[in-house]
């Protein structure tokens, strides 16, 4: 297929250089010139659990977009920015992408209805990835942590579907093509996906970034898993009451979050969250944004659950303290520390 990607981060370069590797022809377009610069002249290394490959992908700065509009269109498009650049980056994306072809939200967030409303529904898809972290810390390095491939463990990383729900021939041919880097499904529940991936967003992303602390550093630490468990809580209490079916995330079922007030129920989540302290130190995308002095997709995310309870008249203290907390930090006014975490728990008692 030939594909066009906006966005030359982690999931930008992971997705595109394993679909470049794979006989498709990918361009990817990206405002990091740096990155641009260096993978045009050594390729992308993509490594995981996996073997480590070299891929070459073509590599535009924006400046060079013009170059495309003499080219023939593209099948599919993924956007794969930040969910503050949905907007734009879905006006410019429009224009290369084939009338019957699709452009794919490669994001974490909610994007999805902005993203219709520009191109119409029809011609967009979401793609939610499900317990995959990506890292790119320095140009044309990828890496993605862990010892085994999600297939092998009979899960399904890749859950694209189109906004109403209906299976078409080109969704599969997407499904066939993502299915080669890890198991990939085409799902009837969007939103429900959607939702579940926000709010296992909801509870790893901020509490890395506000701490500097990897996912395992986190789940050593007592009131780390603390507020990890109450912002999940939070979050899958509000998608249910806006009627999302979301069986599980983050690990457990949407009932044992729910029902996370229950002690019993409290400390069997908390056990599993302390059985992390073993496995990958990750660093999820907001901590990654914090640790290149990005601004962050908190309000996107958190606060995106946050809004839709105050519409509500809810009360969510974790996550509105969690929220300020970050804002914090996007603005300088303080550092990503554990005592960060700490102030949000005493804070609430």
């Amino acid at each position: 297929m030939k594909i066009l990607f906006v966005g030359a981060g982690a999931v930008g370069s992971y997705l595109g250089g394993w679909l470049s590797s794979t006989d498709n022809d990918v361009t990817i377009i990206d405002p990091w010139s740096e990155q641009v610069n260096w993978v045009n002249k050594n390729g992308i290394e993509v490594s995981g659990p996996h073997n480590t490959f070299t891929a070459k992908p073509r590599l535009l700065h924006l400046h060079q977009s013009e170059e495309l509009s003499r080219e023939s269109l593209f099948d599919i498009g993924f956007i794969a920015m930040k969910a503050y650049d949905t907007e734009w980056a879905t006006q410019f994306i429009n224009k290369f992408i084939d009338p019957d072809g699709l452009i794919i939200s490669a994001q974490n967030c909610w994007p999805d209805p902005l993203i219709a409303k520009i191109v119409g529904e029809n011609r967009t898809a979401g793609l939610v990835m499900s317990n995959i972290s990506v890292e790119l810390y320095n140009p044309g390095k990828v890496s993605r942590p862990g010892h085994s491939l999600m297939k092998d463990l009979g899960h399904n990383v890749f859950r694209i579907g189109a906004h109403n729900g209906k299976k078409t021939d080109l969704l599969e041919k997407i499904r066939s093509i993502l299915d080669v880097i890890d198991s990939s499904v085409i799902t009837d529940n969007l939103w429900g996906e959607r939702w579940a991936k926000l709010s296992q967003n909801c509870m790893g992303n901020p509490v890395v970034a506000m701490s500097n602390l990897g996912t395992a550093e986190l789940a050593q630490d007592l009131n780390c898993r603390k507020l990890q468990i109450n912002l999940a809580r939070e979050a899958a209490e509000i998608g249910t009451k806006l009627g999302y079916k979301f069986d599980s995330f983050g690990g457990a079922s949407t009932y044992q979050w729910l029902n996370a007030s229950n002690i019993d129920t409290y400390n069997e989540l908390d056990n599993m969250i302390k059985g992390r302290s073993n496995g990958p130190n990750r660093r999820p995308s907001m901590g990654q944004d914090v640790y290149r002095g990005r601004k962050t997709e908190i309000r996107y995310m958190n606060g995106f659950v946050l809004d839709h309870a105050k519409e509500m008249n809810i009360s969510l203290p974790y996550t509105e303290l969690t929220v300020k907390t970050i804002l914090k930090i996007d603005s300088k006014e303080i550092i990503p520390d554990r005592k960060n975490i700490y102030s949000i728990i005493e804070s609430i008692k």
